[in-house]
C-alpha cells in the first residue's frame, strides 16, 4: 500500500469525451449566436438614422433644385413665346407698311394720269375757245355796216358760248377770265353795242322790259336798276349765261333757281 493512499485527491475526476463534446457543442453555438446578434445589431441600429437624418435632407435640398429649374424653365419658354409674338408683330407691321406704300404709288400715278388728261381736255377746250374768238373777231372786223338784229344777237350768244369754263376774276376782261360786267360788255361789243362798264351802269343801258317777256339777248339784273350788284344774258329757255363767281366760273344757268330783279333790251 502506498504511503500516499490515506491522503484524498485533489485531482478532478475525469469528464468522459462525449459530454467535452456535448459541452463544446452547446458553448460554440452560443458563440456564434452571440457573435451573429452582435454583428446584425450595430446594422439595424444604423438604418434608422440613414432614413430619419440623412434623407430628409438630401429631398428637400433635391425638391428646391428641381423647383428652381422648372422656374427657370418656364422664364424661358416665355421669353421664347414673348420673342416670337414680336417677331410676328414685326413681320406683319412690314408686310401692311410695303402693301400701304404700294397703294399709294398706285393712288399717286392714278392722280397722275388724271391731271394729266384734264390739262390736256382743258388745253383742248381753251384753244377751241380761242379759235372761235378768232373767227368771230375777224367776222367783226370785217363787216363795214351793222348787222342785222337777229345777227347781233347770235353773235353775243355766240361770244358768251365760246366762254363756258373760263374762270371768274374780280375786275376781269378777258381774254381768259372774266367778271359779270366785263363778260356782257365784250359780247355786246361784239354786235358793235358799247355798254358801261360796271352793273350799275349796264342795268339802265337798254330799254327796260318785263320778266315775262324776255327775248334771247336780253341784258339780265340783279339787285335795283342803277344799284344792280350783277348781271348776266337771257339765251332762251328760262336759261341765261353769266360769269357767276369764283367756284363756278362762266356757266350756263336756270332763271329758276336764281330769278333777276330785272331786265333791258340792248339789240
Amino acid at each position: 500500500m502506498s504511503h500516499t493512499a490515506h491522503i484524498p485527491s485533489h485531482r478532478k475526476p475525469r469528464r468522459s469525451a462525449s459530454k467535452i463534446a456535448l459541452r463544446a457543442g452547446v458553448a460554440g453555438g452560443v458563440l456564434s449566436t452571440l457573435a451573429v446578434a452582435g454583428a446584425s445589431g450595430p446594422a439595424f441600429a444604423a438604418e434608422p438614422v440613414t432614413e430619419t437624418i440623412e434623407m430628409p435632407t438630401i429631398t428637400a435640398d433635391l425638391s428646391t433644385q428641381v423647383a428652381q429649374s422648372a422656374d427657370a424653365t418656364q422664364q424661358a419658354a416665355n421669353s421664347y413665346a414673348l420673342q416670337a409674338e414680336q417677331d410676328r408683330a414685326v413681320a406683319k407691321a412690314a408686310k401692311q407698311a410695303k402693301a400701304d406704300q404700294a397703294l399709294a404709288e398706285k393712288k399717286a400715278e392714278a392722280k397722275k394720269k388724271a391731271e394729266a388728261e384734264a390739262k390736256r381736255k382743258a388745253e383742248e377746250a381753251r384753244a377751241s375757245r380761242s379759235a372761235e374768238r378768232t373767227t368771230l373777231s375777224t367776222a367783226s372786223a370785217a363787216s363795214d355796216v351793222a348787222a342785222p338784229a337777229s345777227g347781233s344777237v347770235a353773235s353775243v350768244i355766240a361770244f358768251l358760248k365760246a366762254q363756258v369754263g373760263d374762270a371768274y376774276v374780280m375786275g376781269g376782261t378777258g381774254p381768259n377770265s372774266w367778271d359779270c360786267s366785263g363778260l356782257t360788255q365784250a359780247a355786246f361789243a361784239q354786235a358793235g353795242v358799247s355798254l358801261p362798264r360796271v352793273s350799275q351802269d349796264q342795268s339802265t343801258a337798254g330799254t327796260p322790259v318785263s320778266l315775262d317777256n324776255l327775248q334771247v339777248g336780253d341784258l339780265l339784273y340783279w339787285g335795283a336798276a342803277g344799284s344792280a350788284y350783277h348781271v348776266g344774258v337771257y339765251i332762251g329757255n328760262g336759261q341765261y349765261l353769266d360769269a357767276a363767281n369764283p367756284s363756278k366760273g362762266v356757266v350756263i344757268q336756270d332763271l329758276s333757281g336764281y330769278p333777276a330783279s330785272g331786265a333791258v333790251r340792248v339789240l
